[in-house]
């Protein structure tokens, strides 16, 4: 076996443990809270996701461009953020359906508060062993990065075939993945830290320059849209599967396969996700980040289109399962380019704090307002309905998203200026 071929494992390794992670329960999250009588705080629990996003990955950035190793800090959040789901998982299991919004959300706030920045630091764990071994990131990560999309798939369908998806057992099978990782993560490539250099100012000592980027009017645009669009992001985690959950109130659809199988479903759009990972290289380097960009944001609104056209059984079922595989490249074409983007267009020492910023501003700001907002649009349509009025309500709900989606890719189209040149 080669060095390069070693490399790339051991960072498949790592990308299939962090995502396997995340997978365990954040699509199936929603289902869990609707049993126990919180179903109107889903978008809490996800809302928490953005706002530790605010400023844990620009913190932990900073922290690994400066004092700790990125891989070393890596492994310390996940073995903090496992302790937290246990305990999270714990009350669960102590309350039952008894449970209260204050006795799981603090433990849960916790764990992800930890996990979020490791997806940053996964990033620039990677990016930086890929470099040092002189490969090329933009074709050699995205085939790495497709491991942490079946790390994903497989925590669902465990979560899914296991019955897990109905209970707190979910956050066990997280904080298990995490231990592993934690562990793991003490193996990997060293990563450089910056402590030796000398700082002219506070802005450099902490690492602040990353947000210096926002005066380079492309860079600012970027991240503005990479806000709106992380408005997106958390929207089908929290909801789809307690949206495909409430068709069981209808007699024709309480034993569909959809129904009773939804996060089963759902990870269809973790395997489409997988698929088009392997498009991003020759779709950068073809088109360039503002097409691409472009194709996600039209990708987002037959995503939601499709799921408030559709229903557990025959063309509907069609349209459900259309909906999950546009979510692959909507994800993708956003996320993974937006992190190339970044990544080359920072300098290498600002590089871990520019990954923050861009978290910060997606799974920050975006899935906050993102997740609050779709709370109150899901409870305006939704709220104190039952039965075919109440999937009614869902499906304007979903259309509601659609049109969000539809007006930001027309904006985007036209306020974000960049030229491509494929050579480059």
């Amino acid at each position: 076996m080669t060095p390069k071929t070693n490399l790339k494992i051991r960072l498949i390794v790592m990308n299939f443990l962090i995502f396997a992670v995340w997978g365990a329960y954040l699509c199936s999250l929603g289902i869990y809270l609707g049993r126990v009588g919180m179903g109107a705080k889903i978008g809490q629990f996800f809302a928490i996701q953005g706002i530790v996003s605010l400023f844990m990955p620009a913190l932990m950035g900073i922290v690994a461009d400066r004092w700790v190793p990125a891989q070393k800090l890596l492994g310390i959040c996940h073995g903090i953020s496992a302790i937290f789901m246990a305990i999270a998982g714990f009350m669960g299991l102590k309350y039952g359906n008894d449970i209260t919004f204050g006795q799981i959300f603090p433990w849960y706030a916790m764990a992800v508060a930890f996990f979020m920045p490791t997806i940053a630091l996964g990033n620039s764990v990677s990016y930086n062993a890929l470099t040092k071994a002189g490969m090329d990131t933009v074709k050699d990560f995205p085939p790495i990065r497709v491991f942490g999309t079946i790390g994903f798939i497989l925590s669902m369908w465990i979560v899914n075939f296991t019955g897990f998806k109905n209970d707190y057992n979910q956050l066990f099978v997280s904080a298990a993945w995490g231990i592993v990782l934690a562990v793991y993560a003490f193996t990997l490539p060293n990563c450089p830290v910056s402590r030796n250099k000398k700082s002219s100012s506070l802005v450099d000592a902490f690492g602040l320059r990353a947000f210096t980027l926002f005066k380079d009017a492309k860079m600012c645009i970027f991240f503005i849209f990479s806000f709106l669009l992380g408005m997106c992001l958390q929207v089908t985690n929290g909801f789809a599967t307690p949206y495909l959950d409430a068709f069981g109130q209808l007699p024709q659809y309480a034993d569909a396969f959809a129904v009773k199988n939804n996060v089963f479903l759902s990870s269809i759009s973790q395997v489409s996700e997988t698929l088009c990972i392997l498009l991003i290289p020759f779709c950068l380097r073809k088109f360039g980040i503002k097409k691409v960009m472009l194709i996600s944001f039209f990708a987002w609104f037959l995503r939601f289109g499709f799921l408030g056209a559709g229903n557990p059984t025959g063309w509907g079922l069609v349209l459900f399962i259309l909906s999950m595989v546009v979510y692959g490249v909507a994800f993708d074409f956003f996320n993974i380019s937006g992190s190339l983007f970044v990544d080359q267009n920072t300098d290498e020492s600002i590089r871990s704090s520019a990954q923050g910023v861009f978290m910060m501003m997606t799974n920050g700001l975006g899935a906050t307002i993102g997740s609050l907002c779709a709370q109150e649009v899901v409870n305006h349509f939704t709220a104190g309905k039952e039965g075919a009025a109440l999937m009614s309500g869902w499906t304007s709900a979903w259309y509601a998203f659609a049109l969000f989606a539809f007006v930001l890719a027309i904006l985007f189209a036209i306020v974000f200026k960049y030229k491509h040149e494929p050579a480059k």
